[in-house]
């Protein structure tokens, strides 16, 4: 699985721990955004630069992680995209619950809210990478009504 990490200035610090901490137990990741610490930028950008990383991969179960002061933020801009499932978690439950219900391909974190709390930052996101779709049909059904009435 590959994954594509992005974030603005105030998850800047917080993605370059989660670059070092996925690369280093094996997976396969990619630095969408920003590239340098830069306090005047905005962070919709590099949810769509990330957020079209995980559209164009051939890889179906290409994710991403993105990172910004609140969370919301990024969620908001990637799941402008359809195909993009972004979801906020705080926690490990949550991380957990939208992988299984709802296919969550792209996670949010808040900088502010994590920054300080690296092993249950890295135990969030082990959650929501080991954790398989439940492929349930109300859920599947769910996941296709979203792409339908938002859709292009």
């Amino acid at each position: 699985m590959k994954i594509y990490l992005g974030s603005d200035h105030q998850g800047f610090e917080l993605k370059h721990k989660l670059f070092a901490y996925l690369s280093q137990h094996g997976y396969q990741v990619e630095d969408a955004g920003n590239k340098t610490l830069d306090p005047a930028d905005d962070y919709p950008q590099f949810a769509q630069m990330a957020a079209l990383k995980v559209l164009g991969d051939e890889d179906p179960d290409a994710r991403a992680i993105l990172v910004c002061g609140g969370g919301q933020g990024m969620a908001m801009a990637a799941n402008r995209f359809r195909g993009i499932r972004a979801a906020v978690a705080r926690d490990a439950h949550e991380a957990k619950i939208s992988r299984l219900d709802n296919d969550a391909n792209v996670l949010s974190l808040s900088s502010q809210q994590l920054s300080d709390e690296e092993e249950a930052v890295y135990g969030l996101v082990e959650t929501w990478l080991n954790t398989k779709f439940s492929g349930a049909a109300r859920h599947q059904r769910r996941i296709r009504e979203i792409d339908e009435i938002y859709g292009d």
